[in-house]
């Protein structure tokens, strides 16, 4: 899987709620929602050299900023942990979210610093006019061959929502579920909060392994 495109656009990979929508981006329509994010964020790139020199702060804002407000990361937690979810307290849900979050950022923030000279095309909408769970199908040009880049949306009562994105037949959502199964069989809900506070404080550490 070729991470340099999974956070630039995802979830979009996910409302991750709480943020305000910026008033250019068009909710109303799943591929307008695609378009309008990824032409701010790829315009953001380009011009930000804190985002280019991969500060990882001024990633997570602008992730936070351009990305989240436009996604349903609660929607993508709980398909990734599937039945586990019934089964964690509103405490661990919210810190599975938050870590899973957190992880995916700090995973792809290197990538997403080498973000340069990369133009979407969407492919034409198919999708019935009163549907509710689409896939807008895209390609990423600008480093050999084409990539592959679709993302699946939800329409929720504040518009199109990103839940889950799929880089050259890989999608996010079942790529996580068996690690997270896995974890939480061996060491439960709370082995799985760990396990991924550990990730992150490697990540953080500059660990790759």
């Amino acid at each position: 899987m070729k991470k340099l495109f999974l956070i630039p656009v995802f979830v979009a990979l996910t409302a991750f709620s709480g943020f305000a929508a910026a008033q250019n981006v068009d909710t109303s329509t799943p591929d307008g929602l695609m378009k309008s994010v990824t032409t701010d964020v790829l315009n953001t790139l380009k011009a930000d050299p804190a985002v280019k020199k991969g500060d990882i702060t001024e990633i997570t804002r602008l992730v936070n900023e351009k990305i989240l407000p436009y996604t349903d990361f609660e929607h993508t937690t709980r398909l990734v942990m599937g039945r586990n979810w019934l089964n964690a307290t509103p405490q661990q849900r919210t810190q599975v979210i938050e870590q899973f979050k957190l992880l995916l950022i700090r995973t792809y923030s290197g990538a997403l610093a080498q973000v340069n000279n990369q133009e979407i095309v969407y492919k034409p909408l198919r999708a019935a006019s009163d549907a509710t769970d689409v896939v807008v199908a895209s390609q990423v040009l600008g480093q050999g061959q084409p990539i592959e880049l679709d993302y699946r949306l939800s329409k929720t009562p504040n518009g199109w929502r990103v839940y889950d994105i799929n880089v050259l037949g890989a999608w996010l959502v079942p790529a996580y579920q068996q690690q997270f199964s896995e974890q939480i069989s061996q060491h439960g809900i709370d082995g799985l909060i760990q396990f991924l506070t550990q990730r992150n404080q490697q990540l953080a550490n500059g660990k790759a392994s």
